[in-house]
């Protein structure tokens, strides 16, 4: 895409990833196992697999800024593909733990990580899961001799190919992705024990519902009311919240599913699903949600994609900064982010310093359950 800040990439791999596969010790989970798979020769081949995925972003390393770990949890395989990458994590022990990768990842996390690229099994996502959890998109490279979590790719090239289409700014699905492992010790006596440990936000091929298409194409009315319908239910899932209803058509669409008085070029207020105010100044807007739970649903204005700074000055930097980014629900059909033909989301809030922590993918709600990565600048 012609207009986007560097892409941010964060990259762990956990390098004993799969080592007693080969030598049927049913997974590589505990320092024990994995020093007899070492004394049997076993083969560190995690960091092969990360290489297959990253050799799908060579081409675009000119917008790539890589965060990393030192040595083979990620440093190795940036540096033999030439890229520019920086570590932000260091073990101390020679042979890694679990811990090691929780560290690393919360440290890419704090890093603002576009996305978290790891190579692991499900022990690796379970880590991954524990210092992520929902904040930033992740991808799995499978690596592990147990793949039963949602959270990785079919195969380690087709988790490069997802992040290259990040990377050039293309439409990627968003999913919630299922952290699974087993027991490996019951596995070992013939027992398979799985057990459930989360979710994760999980980027994979663009997908268009099937009950938004009419002759290969989204309707619109249908996609409005998908996105109506998973708004009213996260509204159901969050009562006494006050939901901050932005201005634009697709917002308009949402407040008139339910039933309620919108403000087409203002500001409404709803909490419970009932109006608290309409057409809300920026002072009336703090003051009526201060010291309360609160959400900001708002779409993109104007032919140049602004989620701020036209037609909604009533969202001050002051109200953003309080709610926060994980706060803001943005919503738009995929034919209109389409209609932007590669321009990223505008971010104008008249505060830089604010506009640079709010900059990077936002998950945008395309329908019901239903939503895609997209870059906002």
């Amino acid at each position: 895409m012609s207009e986007h800040k560097m892409f941010r990439l964060g990259v762990v791999v956990n390098p004993f990833a799969g080592i007693g596969g080969a030598l049927a010790l049913k997974g590589s989970d505990g320092a024990d196992i994995r020093e007899k798979a070492l004394a049997q020769g076993a083969e560190k081949k995690a960091n092969q697999k990360m290489q297959l995925a990253l050799s799908k972003l060579t081409e675009l390393s000119s917008s790539l800024e890589v965060v990393t770990a030192a040595g083979e949890m990620g440093e190795t395989v940036c540096q033999e593909l030439g890229f520019n990458y920086r570590v932000v994590f260091q073990s101390e022990q020679a042979q890694t733990e679990g811990e090691d990768s929780e560290k690393a990842a919360l440290a890419m996390v704090e890093e603002g990580v576009d996305l978290l690229l790891f190579a692991g099994g499900d022990g690796t996502a379970r880590n991954i899961y524990h210092s992520v959890a929902g904040r930033v998109p992740v991808l799995g490279v499978p690596a592990g001799c147990k793949i039963h979590s949602g959270v990785y790719a079919v195969t380690p090239a087709g988790a490069g190919e997802i992040a290259a289409k990040m990377v050039r700014g293309e439409l990627v699905s968003e999913q919630d992705g299922e952290v699974r492992d087993i027991d490996e010790s019951a596995f070992r006596e013939g027992k398979v024990r799985a057990k459930h440990y989360g979710e994760m936000r999980v980027p994979h091929d663009l997908v268009y519902l099937q009950s938004v298409k009419m002759g290969g194409k989204e309707s619109e009315e249908l996609v409005l009311l998908d996105i109506a319908a998973h708004i009213a239910e996260w509204m159901d899932e969050h009562a006494d919240t006050c939901f901050v209803m932005g201005s634009g058509s697709t917002v308009a669409a949402v407040m008139d599913e339910l039933g309620l008085k919108n403000t087409l070029l203002g500001v409404d207020i709803v909490k419970n699903k009932t109006v608290v105010a309409n057409d809300v100044t920026a002072a009336e807007l703090l003051s009526l949600t201060a010291n309360q739970s609160t959400q900001l649903v708002i779409t993109a204005i104007g032919g140049q994609g602004h989620l701020f700074g036209r037609g909604n000055q009533q969202l001050s930097p002051e109200f953003i900064k309080k709610i926060g980014k994980q706060n803001i629900l943005v919503v738009a059909t995929k034919q209109k982010l389409e209609q932007l033909n590669g321009r990223p989301l505008r971010l104008d809030t008249s505060d830089p310093e604010l506009d640079n922590l709010l900059a990077g993918s936002f998950s945008v709600i395309t329908g019901y359950h239903d939503r895609v990565l997209y870059p906002a600048i």
